[in-house]
């Protein structure tokens, strides 16, 4: 698979990584694929206690995962899904008003969806996206 490309972003980038043998983002040709993102701090690891919260910080995990691959960040989204352990009106309002925030330039395509169960007893929610990030003139795919 020597046409992607794996860039492993520090944090919970690496701990998934070494743990539990995933990666967090994938390039394929112009479109960074990235694994769900959960309200984790990046420095401790630890989840926040609280739906809005962890909101919040995936928000902020996406940017980091999308900027440690090379791209621009929320400018770039198309496509979000979020899993919710429970979709209720608070977790509807913090996630517009994450959109709002991170990308109030453009409104990215979003699949919403509650489960029984994340990767973990502490998570509340789970974002993954999709994001357009072309190449610069002249950097080419990578060899096989």
């Amino acid at each position: 698979m020597s046409h992607l490309d794996w860039p492993i972003p520090t944090g919970f980038g690496q701990a998934a990584l070494a743990s539990h043998a995933y990666n967090q983002v994938v390039r394929v040709d112009n479109i960074l694929h990235i694994s769900g993102q959960g309200g984790w701090d990046q420095t401790t690891l630890h989840l926040t206690p609280s739906a809005p919260a962890q909101i919040d910080q995936a928000f902020a995990n996406v940017e980091h995962v999308l900027r440690a691959a090379g791209g621009k960040g929320w400018s770039q989204v198309f496509k979000v899904r979020s899993y919710h352990l429970r979709l209720d009106s608070e977790a509807q309002e913090a996630m517009v008003r994450n959109f709002q925030t991170w990308m109030p330039g453009h409104k990215a395509l979003w699949t919403c969806v509650q489960v029984g169960r994340l990767g973990s007893d502490e998570m509340e929610v789970e974002i993954e996206v999709e994001a357009h990030d072309p190449r610069p003139e002249g950097v080419k795919e990578l060899d096989a």
